[in-house]
């Protein structure tokens, strides 16, 4: 029975998939409501059904669009494959509660924010304003939270990162340090410490390969805001057992 309600998990995360990157690359430039049928970015021709299959279509027309045969970007099967998997794994972590709830909505947010971030370095208010009260209600009303925690982790949030944009000249933005301090307060101070930590830990890793690479420069600005989503993500399956280990290590 596991299996068949993971798979559920994972078609429905396609599905979810490939809506949220409508809604990452819409909501950034207020384009979200203007056309409600999904088209061709390059020859704006509407998509037909065939083409809305979440990453089938992708596969079957060899990643170009039938029309005018411009590319269709990678993006976009694998933000469809990955919110199927990170559905999937939620599930399969906690199970059919309210935990895997708010771990939906969180996968959800991040994958948003991610394809937001990448195509226009932006990390856009109305997604952030629109999930903070759905988290809120969950962590209210049904899961056992820490308030003092959770205010302290914001706080500590907005107070480190700023700094760091204070000190840096720039080197984050103002979507980071949102994106952070809402972190802060869904995790706890404690959390947050650890996501800080793993964000920045994936960065450097992660740029400095593609520096070795060559597809960046130490000019080149590079958004964050996936480093920051993959470390809240990690939190939310490991954190716990990750601060277990580490203070027992004492």
């Amino acid at each position: 029975m596991e299996w068949f309600i993971g798979i559920v998990f994972f078609i429905y995360g396609l599905i979810f998939g490939s809506f949220y990157n409508v809604v990452g690359l819409r909501v950034p430039i207020n384009n979200f409501l203007s056309q409600r049928n999904s088209y061709c970015y390059t020859c704006k021709r509407k998509l037909t059904w065939i083409e809305l299959i979440p990453v089938l279509s992708y596969v079957i027309q060899k990643g170009k669009c039938k029309g005018c045969g411009s590319s269709i970007s990678i993006v976009y099967p694998v933000v469809e494959l990955a919110t199927g998997l990170l559905f999937t794994a939620t599930y399969l972590f906690f199970g059919l509660s309210f935990q895997t709830i708010f771990g939906l909505l969180l996968v959800s947010m991040i994958v948003i924010v991610t394809v937001s971030d990448i195509t226009y370095q932006k990390i856009p208010n109305k997604i952030l304003l629109f999930f903070l009260p759905l988290f809120l209600i969950i962590k209210a009303f049904f899961l056992d939270t820490n308030w003092t925690s959770s205010i302290v982790g914001a706080a500590l949030a907005f107070l480190l990162i700023g700094l760091i944009i204070y000190i840096t000249k720039g080197g984050m933005g103002i979507g980071d340090l949102k994106f952070f301090s809402l972190f802060g307060l869904l995790f706890g101070w404690q959390l947050f410490l650890l996501l800080f930590l793993l964000s920045t830990l994936y960065g450097a890793v992660i740029n400095g390969i593609l520096l070795a690479l060559g597809k960046v420069t130490r000019k080149t600005k590079v958004p964050f805001g996936p480093y920051i989503g993959a470390s809240a993500l990690t939190v939310l399956y490991f954190g716990r057992s990750i601060l277990e280990w580490y203070l027992s290590s004492f």
